[in-house]
């Protein structure tokens, strides 16, 4: 699996900077002061920093963006990096500034004057997040390229190193959710899926993995229909992370579908490809799972996914089907292409009986319908509890991770009756996003605060956000460690 860069933090060193070889990075805040740092850059380069800052292009940049002065003379550099960076940023402009640094780190080393900035933990992660790259599936020179050392200099390298444990912890979880979202369904099996998971065990989170027998025993039928098309075998791993007291769990819950065709209600041959990431949600608790273990969160987590594969096989669940859920409930099986929704049911009501959660939050690529309503910006957010979703958007928007609250609703829920059992899986074309949450919204146990996110723009969207390069964004890592940090910590 794909690891972030190290970072060192070393005492800003004036005398290190003529002589450094790879690219070096200076900040300007907006008006162009130069710093300690900066002056000494400008010195070398006998003041063409100085006058960049004074020249329309740099006043064009808008904070967290850079440019590039390439070849510096009086510079042993190959580049020198100005970034914006104002001196009130926030931790999202802080993180922007270090993706711009990500971006543009390459092969060779890279070192940073950050001098006596401050929160440069959220500029590390900004770093961090963008210099991502998968590899696993590439042969020859393109696997085997190697980044060059990551040297950040500041006045105060104690203060900052502080910063760094819970900045490698979130890296490390967002890392671990992209490698998972990238690989494709060969890679990443139901099987070589659950032994993943298991081994966070290391870390101390305390993993089970239930079999179909297990899975049967326990009546999650909705479930095991998903996978009865495929020789992939469907699992559901338990994950937990017992930080906290004594005090009920907060409940993550992933649809983990490894790879969806939609069964016999089959997709389009056009972009199925991308289907690999329809255990995104799966991917995202399992990230958080790991950040929470490296970090040691004072908190109580459970953490359960739904692994399956929809295939369309001669013993592939049919449209017309009627099947029972964990619950009790009958579900006629209008559509077989809406199974994340079968896979949730049964997961977070297994979750609810064992471990009475204190609050539950789904997350699943569950609906297109949620892509046409918010785009690629924000992931929907639908939610029984107005404090419950208001702590979640609050965090996510402290993490920059977009997030838009949606409507559920009596209304949406009628469009799920069945002529033939207790309910259908699928509404009609309208709201199609909110009758799959009003789906969902049904394996909810009354009290229980509840809220469902489908992430199906956000997981994997067209166009990148800063911190990512294209492919898997991570996205929900960031906000639901931020929600447990300020909600769940005990003191």
């Amino acid at each position: 699996m794909t690891t972030p860069p190290v970072i060192d933090i070393l005492p800003l060193d004036l005398d290190a900077i003529a002589g450094f070889e790879g690219r070096v990075t200076v900040f300007l805040p907006e008006g162009g002061k130069l710093d300690q740092a900066a002056r000494r850059v400008n010195r070398l380069t006998k003041g063409a920093l100085a006058r960049f800052a004074e020249s329309d292009a740099f006043g064009k940049l808008g904070n967290g963006e850079a440019v590039e002065l390439a070849w510096p003379v009086g510079m042993a550099a190959s580049a020198v990096q100005v970034v914006r960076l104002d001196a009130k940023s926030s931790p999202v402009d802080l993180r922007k500034a270090g993706a711009a640094i990500g971006a543009a780190r390459g092969k060779g080393d890279v070192l940073v004057l950050g001098g006596a900035r401050k929160a440069l933990g959220d500029l590390a992660l900004g770093a961090s997040l963008r210099s991502y790259a998968f590899k696993e599936c590439r042969t020859g020179e393109a696997a085997e390229q190697a980044a060059g050392s990551f040297t950040l200099m500041v006045t105060d390298p104690d203060g900052l190193n502080a910063q760094m444990e819970a900045v490698e912890a979130v890296a490390e979880g967002v890392y671990f959710t992209r490698d998972l979202v990238n690989l494709p369904a060969n890679y990443l099996t139901t099987e070589s899926f659950a032994e993943k998971l298991a081994a966070l065990g290391e870390l101390g989170v305390k993993v089970e993995v239930l079999d179909e027998a297990e899975l049967e025993k326990q009546g999650m039928t909705m479930l095991l229909g998903v996978g009865q098309g495929s020789e992939s075998p469907s699992k559901v791993v338990v994950m937990r992370w017992n930080g906290g007291g004594e005090e009920a769990p907060l409940a993550l819950i992933g649809k983990g579908v490894v790879f969806d065709t939609g069964g016999i209600s089959l997709k389009p041959g056009a972009g199925m490809e991308d289907m690999t990431m329809d255990m995104g949600g799966a991917g995202v608790v399992s990230g958080v799972m790991k950040t929470l273990a490296l970090r040691k969160a004072r908190a109580n987590v459970v953490g359960v996914v739904g692994l399956v594969e929809n295939m369309p096989d001669g013993k592939a669940q049919r449209p017309g089907d009627i099947v029972a859920s964990m619950k009790g409930d009958t579900v006629e099986v209008i559509n077989t292409d809406a199974e994340g929704r079968l896979v949730l049911g049964d997961v977070m009501w297994y979750t609810q009986e064992r471990f009475n959660p204190c609050g539950m939050i789904d997350l699943a690529t569950l609906t297109g319908a949620i892509i046409l309503a918010l785009g690629h910006d924000n992931a929907g957010v639908f939610s029984n509890d107005d404090a419950f979703a208001g702590a979640f958007l609050n965090a996510a928007g402290a993490e920059g991770e977009g997030a838009w609250r949606m409507p559920i609703g009596a209304s949406y829920a009628e469009l799920l009756k069945s002529e033939k059992a207790d309910l259908k899986n699928v509404g009609t074309r309208a709201g199609g996003s909110i009758t799959a949450a009003e789906f969902l919204h049904r394996f909810v146990k009354e009290g229980t605060p509840w809220i469902h996110l489908d992430i199906a723009g956000v997981a994997q969207p067209a166009k990148p956000p800063a911190w990512a390069p294209k492919g898997a964004s991570g996205w929900g890592v960031m906000a639901l460690d931020r929600m447990i940090r300020d909600g769940y910590e005990a003191g």
